[in-house]
């Protein structure tokens, strides 16, 4: 089945598959930048309307509704004549032709077409893998299969103590199950977090009942009709009747890979988000950048910025990975990291404060006078400004002994002020 318009086109077709944040975020930069440029057709492998997948964490506790998370209902898609065609993925591109063909056997041309098809999780391969109660926590689907399992059992089990394990962690253990979560390093977010954050980390969440079992490695899923628990590489085993695996995501590149585009970890772009063919772009966590590949939201929502200006006209529009940041979502837990956590060689300092008993903790890294990264636990009202002057390379000397207290302590330096660039809102 061919797709076509009836009459003639006077637009330009721009077709994004993807319906996910990077990929709807582009769509309404188009359409703020170049409002009547292009005809718009968006394709989402699931069978939803655009969701905040930030917020699916929310839904598994029961904090939100699925319906909450919803971010470009059917009415926003109407209100901009924007087509969406969802539950439809797209499994072939023919660049030579110009089009795509979905798994229902829909074919459209394009002009334009932007890849946002987002990541994959990764699956520990050991042996039951496959058995009913084995999931991922990647979309809508996973969190509906887990509050399913919470209503229908008791235990749980969750590989992975990075950020997303901990939150599925969490969740579940707000749905009522017990939940132990497998770790195969002894620091939590190991990639955010250094030991005396992971620590601390560690300590809150055992205290709201959550077990840990870290240096620890999975061998195999146990059970026969469905998963029963796992079994570790020292024999231990731990009964289950939801086992999460929360590894870690890659690049979801297939359809790119079949089509031809250059790839290595991701799909390669350029600072203009464009790939090897001058009419395909790509941007989100199916993107690898100068080497880089991305999983948080500050560097897909810069992503998404820049190929609108680009798809809108801007030829000079290039982009910079701004610092990245990360935050837990776990209620009364109060977690964030930002640019390097370590010293990256004995030029850079380190200073720290510690609290251990009021659960306070605070890192920042310094190259000379310059803010490189910082690590926040307990209190974290001032990530947003050490977020800012990492960014700005904002030179701290006036006021350096007093930034490992804040951006109040360092705006009350008695003859030197922070200037304005990193004082503002």
């Amino acid at each position: 089945m061919s797709w076509r318009v009836p009459g003639r086109r006077t637009r330009e077709r721009l077709v994004v598959i993807g319906n996910g944040p990077a990929g709807m975020r582009a769509v309404e930069e188009v359409l703020a930048r170049a409002p009547d440029r292009y005809d718009i057709t968006i394709f989402g492998a699931e069978p939803r309307h655009a969701y905040n997948r930030i917020l699916l964490s929310a839904v598994l506790s029961g904090e939100r509704s699925a319906s909450d998370i919803v971010t470009h209902p059917q009415s926003w898609h109407e209100e901009r004549g924007v087509a969406l065609i969802a539950g439809d993925p797209v499994v072939a591109l023919d660049r030579a032709a110009r089009t795509i063909t979905t798994a229902s056997g829909l074919v459209m041309s394009y002009d334009k077409l932007l890849l946002a098809t987002g990541s994959k999780p990764v699956m520990l391969a050991v042996p039951g893998l496959t058995l009913p109660g084995v999931t991922a926590f990647r979309d809508m689907d996973d969190v509906e299969r887990k509050i399913a399992a919470a209503e229908n059992g008791d235990r749980a089990v969750v590989i992975g103590g990075g950020l997303l394990g901990l939150e599925a962690a969490w969740g579940l253990k707000q749905r009522g199950m017990r939940v132990t979560v497998i770790h195969r390093t002894s620091v939590l977010m190991e990639r955010q977090l250094d030991a005396t954050a992971a620590a601390l980390l560690q300590r809150d969440l055992a205290a709201r009942g959550i077990d840990f079992v870290t240096n620890a490695q999975t061998e195999e899923i146990i059970g026969s009709d469905k998963a029963e628990g796992i079994r570790l590489a020292d024999g231990g085993k731990i009964a289950a009747d939801l086992v999460v695996m929360a590894i870690g995501t890659r690049p979801n590149i297939d359809l790119a890979l079949a089509a031809g585009l250059d790839i290595n970890r991701g799909i390669l772009v350029g600072d203009d988000l464009g790939t090897s063919d001058p009419l395909i772009y790509a941007v989100g966590e199916c993107v690898e950048h100068n080497g880089r590949i991305f999983g948080l939201v500050a560097p897909l929502w810069e992503q998404a910025k820049i190929c609108a200006a680009r798809l809108a006209g801007d030829c000079r529009a290039a982009y910079q990975p701004p610092p990245l940041y990360t935050s837990l979502k776990i209620t009364g837990i109060d977690v964030f990291s930002a640019g390097s956590i370590a010293a990256a060689d004995d030029a850079d300092d380190l200073v720290t404060l510690s609290d251990t008993a009021l659960g306070v903790y605070r890192k920042l890294v310094l190259r000379g006078d310059v803010l490189v990264g910082c690590v926040l636990y307990g209190d974290v009202r001032d990530g947003p400004w050490y977020v800012e002057l990492i960014q700005n390379k904002i030179n701290t000397a006036p006021w350096r002994e007093h930034l490992i207290f804040g951006r109040s302590a360092a705006e009350m330096v008695a003859d030197a002020s922070p200037p304005a660039a990193a004082v503002a809102a």
